[in-house]
C-alpha cells in the first residue's frame, strides 16, 4: 500500500497535483473536509459528533477526524493506497495518524512538498482570486498571511516525517506537466523500492 501526503502551500498546485497523481497510480483520495462533509450529510456516530463542533463554531477534534480515516481505509480494503489531503496539519495529529496506520499494518509512505518561491505563490493566488471569486485569494496581504501561517504550521509535520526518511522536496514552480514529472520520479522510485523488497 502507497499512501503519500502532499504538502504544499496555497498556491503550491495540490489540488491539481493530487488529480493527476490519482489518476496515475489508482490511490484513493483522503480528504478530510470531504470526509467530514459525508460523514455529517450521512449522518453517522461521527459526523453527528463533528456537527456538534462545527455548530458552535469550534474545530473537529482530532480524534473525530481519525476515526472518520479509519472508517475510510477500513470501507476500502482493497486500495493501492491513499492520498492525504489537508491532514495532518499539527505533529500531534501525524502522531496520531502514524499510529492508527501501524493498527492497519501500514504506514505513510512518503511526504511530498511542492515548493514555490513566495512571490510566485502570491502571483498565481491573486490570479485565482479574479477568475475564482474567492475572498481569501483577493487581497495580497491574506495570501501572504495564509503562506506563513501554512509554514508555521505545517514545518514541524514536515521535521516530523523528515525523521523518519520520508520527506521529499520537490520543485513545483514549473509547469503542471512539469511539476508531474518530478512527483512522478519520486513516487515510481518509491513504488520500484517496495517492489524490490
Amino acid at each position: 500500500m502507497v499512501n503519500l501526503i502532499l504538502f504544499g502551500p496555497p498556491g503550491s498546485g495540490k489540488g491539481t497535483q493530487s488529480a493527476n497523481i490519482i489518476e496515475k497510480y489508482g490511490l484513493l483520495h483522503l480528504s478530510t473536509g470531504d470526509l467530514l462533509r459525508s460523514e455529517i450529510a450521512d449522518k453517522t456516530p461521527l459526523g453527528l459528533e463533528a456537527k456538534k463542533f462545527m455548530d458552535q463554531g469550534n474545530l473537529v477534534p482530532d480524534e473525530v477526524v481519525i476515526g472518520m480515516i479509519s472508517s475510510k481505509l477500513d470501507s476500502n480494503p482493497e486500495a493501492r493506497g491513499f492520498i492525504f489531503d489537508g491532514f495532518p496539519r499539527t505533529t500531534a495529529q501525524a502522531e496520531a495518524l502514524d499510529k492508527l496506520l501501524a493498527l492497519k499494518k501500514t504506514s505513510i509512505s512518503m511526504v511530498l512538498s511542492l515548493e514555490v518561491p513566495e512571490d510566485e505563490l502570491v502571483r498565481r493566488l491573486l490570479e485565482r482570486g479574479l477568475t475564482s471569486g474567492r475572498s481569501d485569494d483577493a487581497s495580497e496581504e491574506v495570501v501572504k498571511n495564509r503562506i506563513v501561517e501554512y509554514h508555521n504550521k505545517t514545518a514541524p509535520v514536515a521535521d516530523h516525517y523528515a525523521k523518519f526518511g520520508k520527506f521529499r522536496k520537490v520543485k513545483g514552480d514549473g509547469s503542471i506537466e512539469a511539476t508531474f514529472v518530478l512527483l512522478s520520479k519520486e513516487i515510481d522510485e518509491l513504488i520500484g523500492e517496495r517492489e524490490r523488497v
